[in-house]
């Protein structure tokens, strides 16, 4: 069966790619179509708002977390039902963590899809055709199928840029008028994706006025292919099941999909909330993932009742995962921007500052043992206090070293590291144990 897919990309961040992908995934959605949306790199807010707009859950798709084959799997298993798959790229088409590596390009390659490339066409008239040829000819094996030119002052500006794509052989798709409504609506998508019903509000809007000049269905006339064979998963051990609980409420969301798939083929899951629950449910694993705890501070700080109960569960040895915003919960304090600062659950010695703190990112690996663990670094805080020692040295995506550090109380290990095991062999349990036994070596090793 043929549907369409294919992978939005642009020459630069800041083309509207974000805004465009998500009038499209609305627009299907719309028309009763089944849109099954992924995005290129570790992004976890671009597929949160793609999730509002196609009603539909988006996956991640990261050649630097994952390899080709994990990949392939993933895409194949979320597009086997769908009726139109499109990728969400990430930064400019050929931008990757090493020169190309990981890139939006490599991604399409992967995957044998077309990309579809939006243009900031700004100021622009027939320079926007060695533009294209650049990009359509730059690496062999991707296809440039076909470009919406963005920020258009008028019909007779997108003529130009028309003759400039056929010239080179690229298929223009049409244009987006410049509009100064779609910028403040980019704005209002800020960093925050709690407010549905103003995000929902936006991508309705984004659906009428984007796609007003745009051929959607020459787009997707063009990029119909078959769908790709489904490659077996892999699969955990189901012969124990383990109880997990996962903290997912306004302050603690940044949640890969696959890893909460993959949790689940070896424990049963129950959500609870830091912010309102008093209790924390009987189990063998807590995850605490990232998100905003710093936009609830005072809430989290004041419910005593919860931050009592995962201290004494840290205390006996209970499996703890605290990623980032989750190991900020679990410091000595959280001061914010404006020096407030609030007490958390003190399960570790440092504290946490959003005062003249810099933003810092980048993906991250560390080697524990036989097994290298990936994922990717995103804040704008710093530790500050006495930190423990590194059960693990954390490099980044080209092995340099970095600052970032995995750190172990009992059982419980904290770290701005955001693990992905989504596509791996080993499930989160297992990764978490050779974290802890690590660490525990170091420990013997050092007297």
């Amino acid at each position: 069966m043929n549907i369409p897919q294919f992978l939005i990309a642009a020459p630069h961040s800041g083309s509207g790619k974000t805004l465009f992908t998500l009038a499209l995934l609305r627009l299907l959605s719309n028309r009763g179509l089944k849109v099954q949306p992924f995005k290129c790199g570790p992004d976890y807010l671009d597929t949160q708002l793609h999730k509002i707009a196609a009603h539909n859950e988006s996956y991640n798709l990261d050649l630097f977390m994952m390899d080709s084959q994990g990949i392939k799997r993933r895409y194949a298993k979320e597009v086997c039902t769908a009726d139109a798959a499109i990728v969400e790229g990430v930064m400019g088409m050929f931008d990757g963590y090493h020169l190309t590596q990981g890139s939006s390009a490599e991604v399409a390659q992967t995957l044998s899809i077309p990309v579809i490339l939006v243009m900031n066409a700004k100021a622009m008239a027939h320079s926007a055709a060695a533009l294209l040829k650049g990009f359509a000819t730059y690496q062999q094996g991707v296809n440039l199928a076909g470009v919406v030119f963005n920020f258009v002052g008028s019909a007779s500006h997108y003529s130009l840029l028309k003759a400039a794509a056929e010239e080179i052989g690229v298929e223009p798709l049409g244009w987006i008028a410049a509009n100064s409504s779609l910028r403040v609506e980019s704005r209002h998508l800020g960093l925050q994706t709690d407010n549905y019903d103003e995000i929902d509000a936006i991508c309705e809007n984004a659906a009428e006025l984007i796609l007003q000049n745009v051929n959607i269905d020459r787009l997707l006339e063009l990029s119909s292919m078959p769908k790709p064979a489904i490659e077996p998963s892999i699969l955990q051990n189901k012969s124990h099941r383990l109880q997990a609980a996962v903290a997912k409420d306004a302050a603690f969301n940044f949640i890969y999909p696959a890893n909460i798939e993959a949790l689940q083929q070896v424990a049963d899951i129950t959500y609870f909330s830091p912010l309102v629950d008093k209790v924390l449910p009987k189990v063998d694993f807590v995850y605490l993932p990232g998100g905003y705890p710093e936009l609830h501070a005072e809430q989290l700080s004041a419910n005593t009742a919860m931050i009592d109960a995962i201290r004494a569960y840290s205390n006996s040895d209970g499996r703890i995962l605290a990623e980032c915003g989750g190991m900020i919960y679990l410091g000595s304090h959280l001061t914010l921007k404006d020096e407030t600062t609030y007490p958390m659950a003190n399960i570790f010695q440092f504290g946490t500052t959003f005062a003249n703190a810099r933003c810092k990112l980048g993906y991250r690996q560390a080697q524990v043992g036989k097994h290298t663990i990936k994922g990717h670094e995103f804040h704008y805080s710093r530790s500050e206090g006495m930190l423990p020692q590194s059960a693990a040295e954390i490099k980044s995506a080209t092995n340099r070293s970095t600052e970032t550090g995995i750190y172990v109380h009992k059982n419980t290990v904290a770290s701005y590291f955001h693990l992905y095991w989504g596509d791996s062999s080993m499930s989160i349990i297992s990764i978490l144990d050779a974290i802890i036994n690590a660490n525990s070596q170091q420990v013997e090793s050092n007297g």
